[in-house]
């Protein structure tokens, strides 16, 4: 696969390439140049250190975007063994963008479903860059109600800029599939755990993303709008999409964001330079906080689940009431 390199990433290409370099050489004339090749290494990783540690909101926006970034069957090839995948809604279609089935963690029998994105053109289309349909998300909801009649543990992998906001969508009752979803997940009898991957956008990751543990990866965002969209229809930043790195910071979308105002339980660390420069890396964090997370929610009943659930996502946000003067 060919790596892309976002703008504050050139710096480590350089490195990385200079490295490739020296080893090409120092293979071919069989000299021995591992100093200087560990020289550099050290060099690059102080850099990833320095630049990864002063990101903006706007920068994690580009990393969860990242082309390379590891998506939600690559989470589960490397994760899960002798994963199933199941197709359709039993109502009208199937949907691409929304991948699940039921699979083995650590041998346990579990449902993962996981919204997908696509790599190539080709493969976006069919994916529909990850955007699902209604029948994707009652594709979700037909295999969450599965699990829970076999009483077996749900895992939602959320990665997508959005729900898809076609004709055909709207006319298929998109808000009513979501709404639905929702209510629905907010009732399941089993445990549910989700784990946000990359772009946690609006009410396309809600509906797969209602569960007793929301689990975060560093360098992913959350948010109830794309930058780009806040800017392009909000005064503030003279409704100019080009203000999107000011919005994204205005929307507070990143992972250390979402764990202060209590929307998500756990910020999952990602490798060095980030998860897409390390697949296995990346997924071996994800696994652990699923695992661990797991193992702490099968000890709760049933009753104390659905209940705690409720109560999490109840005392979400902040509000206040006030009386009128006139009464």
């Amino acid at each position: 696969m060919a790596l892309s390199v976002l703008d504050f990433e050139k710096p480590i290409a350089e490195l990385d390439a200079n490295i490739a370099e020296l080893k090409r050489i120092s293979e071919e004339e069989g000299i021995d140049r591992s100093a200087d090749i560990e020289e550099l290494e050290r060099h690059r990783d102080d850099l990833i250190a320095q630049i990864f540690a002063n990101l903006t909101p706007w920068d994690k926006t580009l990393l969860a975007r990242h082309p390379n970034r590891p998506y939600s069957l690559d989470y589960i090839r490397t994760i899960f063994d002798d994963f199933v995948e199941l197709h359709g809604d039993r109502l009208f279609a199937d949907d691409n963008a929304i991948v699940g089935g039921w699979a083995f963690l650590d041998g346990n029998p579990v449902m993962v479903i996981g919204n997908q994105k696509g790599r190539d053109l080709k493969e976006r289309q069919f994916r529909n860059f990850g955007s699902s349909k209604p029948e994707g998300y009652r594709k979700a909801l037909r295999l969450m109600h599965m699990a829970e009649k076999f009483g077996r543990p749900i895992i939602t992998l959320v990665d997508t800029p959005a729900a898809d906001c076609s004709f055909g969508a709207e006319e298929r009752g998109i808000s009513e599939a979501i709404a639905r979803n929702m209510m629905e997940m907010s009732l399941l009898k089993v445990p549910v755990i989700v784990a946000v991957l990359g772009e946690g956008g609006s009410g396309g990751a809600l509906a797969i993303a209602v569960g007793d543990r929301i689990l975060m990866q560093e360098n992913a965002v959350y948010s109830v709008i794309p930058p780009e969209g806040c800017a392009a229809i909000l005064s503030e930043f003279q409704r100019d999409p080009a203000r999107a790195p000011d919005a994204a910071a205005a929307l507070k979308i990143t992972a250390e964001h979402a764990l202060e105002h209590k929307l998500i339980d756990e910020i999952i660390p990602e490798p060095v330079g980030g998860a897409h420069r390390n697949y296995e890396g990346a997924a071996k964090f994800v696994k652990e906080a699923i695992s661990r997370h797991l193992a702490e929610l099968e000890k709760v009943s049933t009753k104390k689940l659905v209940e705690h659930r409720y109560n999490k996502f109840r005392q979400m946000g902040v509000y206040a009431e006030t009386q009128c003067e006139n009464g």
